[in-house]
């Protein structure tokens, strides 16, 4: 098996075992699957959280407003009372007004944080170095984790309009948000090896002969980006290894000029005619009043 190494830009995404005679356009399809898919694991994760810290989404002709205003504009949400956690409900306002402030009560939040960081750390890009690939399996069982959790909080359901629910119902819309920049389209990504694109049409083994034990590390880019930069020779963390062993160096050799004089000629060690003078009783003679 041939293993790659999934990176974007210069950072690490995942490890992906594969064949010589795996086609390019399948890698493709393959990896933006993957990438693409960890990328939802980690908004819904993200929404989880809001959700247990303020509770379910408000429609979105209540979002922003404030509590005056939805009185003066007589506006109801019609899933509060529908959508109810476990155990019953602790008031936490959402500053921003996204959500109605009617969070699961403290076991239930656990509940969910706690699925939140087992579901991440199942497609972790520390996968990449504990040497684990990510597979489809792994990221169902993340997604699969997560809507339990979901149904064990939210018996009822949670509304149509809230993030987590169209996340998992594959109805997000990310138009105009930031997360549809990370988003990389199929038929818009380029695999990279070596400074070489990797043509569509082609075999992985006409780019890296037909060893199956090889380990590539490959990135993947948008159409029109040109290709990726080439990453430094040394880590960041390598990087400040050598600056602080400079810095050492060079308090070393300060108190070396410092210590480079010639005082150590007046001590009595260093007198050549001592001896002599030792023989002769001339050692230890003092001039002057007694």
């Amino acid at each position: 098996m041939v293993r790659l190494h999934v990176k974007r830009g210069d950072e690490s995404q995942f490890l992906l075992d594969t064949t010589v005679d795996e086609s390019v356009d399948s890698l493709i399809h393959h990896i933006t699957a993957i990438y693409n898919l960890r990328l939802k694991v980690m908004r819904v994760c993200s929404e989880m959280v809001d959700l247990a810290d303020h509770g379910i989404t408000l429609p979105p002709n209540m979002q922003g407003l404030s509590a005056e205003q939805i009185v003066d504009l007589k506006l109801r949400d019609d899933w509060e009372d529908t959508c109810v956690p476990s155990g019953g409900v602790v008031f936490r306002k959402d500053k921003i007004g996204r959500r109605n402030g009617q969070a699961p009560i403290d076991s239930m939040k656990q509940l969910m944080v706690k699925t939140t960081q087992e579901a991440k750390a199942l497609i972790s890009k520390k996968q990449v170095e504990a040497n684990v690939c990510v597979t489809m399996n792994m990221i169902k069982e993340s997604l699969d984790l997560l809507r339990g959790a979901i149904m064990i909080v939210y018996p009822m359901g949670l509304p149509p309009h809230d993030p987590v629910r169209m996340e998992l119902e594959n109805r997000e819309d990310l138009s105009g948000t930031q997360a549809s920049l990370e988003v990389m389209e199929e038929d818009e990504c380029q695999l990279w090896w070596a400074a070489k694109e990797l043509q569509r049409g082609s075999k992985l083994l006409d780019y890296v002969g037909r060893n199956e034990k090889t380990k590539v590390v490959v990135k993947i880019q948008k159409k029109g980006q040109g290709a990726p930069g080439r990453e430094p020779l040394v880590t960041d963390a390598q990087q400040k290894q050598m600056m602080m062993h400079y810095y050492r160096r060079q308090e070393e050799l300060k108190k070396l000029d410092e210590a480079d004089d010639d005082s150590y000629l007046d001590s009595e060690w260093s007198d050549g005619q001592a001896l002599k003078r030792h023989f002769q009783g001339l050692s230890k003679i003092k001039w002057g009043p007694r």
